[in-house]
Order: structure tokens, then sequence, then C-alpha cells
């Protein structure tokens, strides 16, 4: 007599079966149910901003906790920490010109310990350092970004430099863990402490577009006024919620591997 079946690997495995279209559907279902959920729970929507920012500092964690006490950089792309860094550092620039606020001081101690992180990876660990992985060329991620700030960017009344700047540091933001995935992409294996780390981007993504998606609701459309004209505001919205889901089918693998008590992470080809 076989035994049953656990109910998220039942689920799981009805997922996997279904054709790419169905997958997107129950995807935004789910988001969509989530978000109602938020809304419903959480009063002042600024809060999850706040939690998205925790949930990354969790992430940065684990990974300088793998960094110290392994001793091996494997699995991490150090072109994503470089571009985290990089938009980090454009957009502390643009909250000490423009609007400086808490959230300022949360960015400095991330990239803080961003930089920290690329100083293990280049200096400390560079025997482990996969670099033959981490193939994804950076250029083909910065040049997009800044060209499309030059196009679009916010209307405001800032200096255009620094609007521009603005828009990048977003635009950046929302691709800079693609070498990353690059990188679990060509091993195919993800061990445990990057995966946690990956996972928590995720999540703070998603919190973030959380945030972004019912402060709009919660105006009724008047935030998207207040970030300028044209078509900066709907990039806003874009870039947030292409961040979540570029990262949306590592997390769905990551939740099953860790519901079916695998420590490893394999991930099916052509995932991520």
């Amino acid at each position: 007599m076989m035994a049953p079946r656990r109910p998220i690997h039942a689920v799981s495995t009805w997922v996997k079966r279904q054709p790419p279209k169905v997958k997107a559907f129950l995807a935004v279902v789910t988001g969509m149910t989530v978000l109602v959920l938020l809304r419903a729970i959480v009063h002042d929507h600024d809060n999850l901003f706040v939690a998205a920012e925790a949930v990354h500092a969790i992430g940065i964690s684990v990974l300088i906790y793998k960094l110290t006490k392994e001793k091996t950089c494997a699995g991490i792309s150090l072109k994503s920490q470089e571009l985290t860094a990089l938009f980090l550092a454009v957009r502390l620039y643009c909250s000490f010109v423009m609007e400086y606020d808490i959230h300022t001081l949360l960015d400095l101690a991330t990239l803080a310990t961003t930089l920290w992180v690329i100083f293990m990876i280049r200096f400390k660990l560079e025997s482990s350092y996969m670099e033959d992985k981490d193939n994804c060329s950076v250029y083909y991620v910065v040049i997009p970004c800044a060209a499309l700030a030059l196009l679009i960017h916010p209307s405001t009344s800032h200096h255009l430099i620094n609007r521009i700047f603005w828009a990048f540091c977003v635009y950046l933001e929302a691709v800079s863990v693609l070498p990353q995935l690059r990188v679990m992409q060509n091993t195919q294996i993800v061990e445990p402490f990057t995966a946690h780390y990956v996972f928590a981007l995720g999540v703070a993504r998603f919190l973030s577009c959380a945030h972004w998606i019912l402060q709009v609701l919660d105006s009724n459309g008047h935030l998207l006024v207040a970030l300028g004209h044209g078509l900066w505001p709907s990039m806003v919205l874009i870039s947030e919620v292409v961040q979540t889901f570029i990262l949306a089918d590592f997390c769905y693998y990551y939740v099953k591997s860790v519901f079916g008590g695998q420590l490893v992470l394999r991930l099916p080809s052509g995932v991520v």
C-alpha cells in the first residue's frame, strides 16, 4: 500500500504538470491573494518597506556567516554584489540631495555590509570564487539601465542629473540579481546559505513591491501623480514587479526543497 503523499508535494507536483499559461495564472492569483492579506493585516503599509529592508539585511547576514564560518565564497556572484553596491551608492547620493530619511541610514548600513562582502570575495577568499560561472556581463545590465534612465526619469523640480541618477538606481536594483541567477543556472546546485540569501532577496523584493502597490491603492492613484507625470510612475511600478518575478521561480523551488527536507537545492534545467 502506497503511503499518502504530503500535501505540499502533491500540490507542487500538480503545478509542475501544468502548462506555462496556467502556471503564470496561478502565480498572479497567489500574489494577489497575499496582497489582499497584507492589506488587511498591515495597517501602516510603510512598515512593509521597512520589513523589506530588514529581510534584505537578514540575507546579507546569512552571506556574512557563510564567508566567515565556512571560509568560501563558492556559488556567490561577485558581479551581483558589485551591482548592488552601485545602485545603493547612487540611491544614497539621491537620498542625501533629494529626500533624506530613515531609509538613508538603512541603505548606508546595507552598502557597508555589501562592500565588506565584495572585499572578502576579491581579497580574502578569491581562491574559492567561481569566476568561470559568474559570466554574466555587467555591461549588458548597466548600459540598458543607464539608457533607460536618460529617456525615462522623474519630472520633479530636482536637478536633471539627480533625477536621472534616481531613475538609474531604480532600474538597476530591479535587475542586479541577474548575475547571481546566472551563477546558479550554471551550477544547477545551490548550497544552503546561498539559497537562503537569494530567497531573502526574493521576499524583500516582494514586500517592497507590495508596499508600492498598496500605497497606490490607498491613495486612489494619487501617489502616481506625486511621483511625476509621463511614463516614470508606471516604470517605478513595473520595476518593482520585475524584481519580484525575476526571483519568483527560484523561490518556488526553494520552498519546495525546504518542505521536502533537502539541504541542498537542485534546480531543474532552464530554471532562472
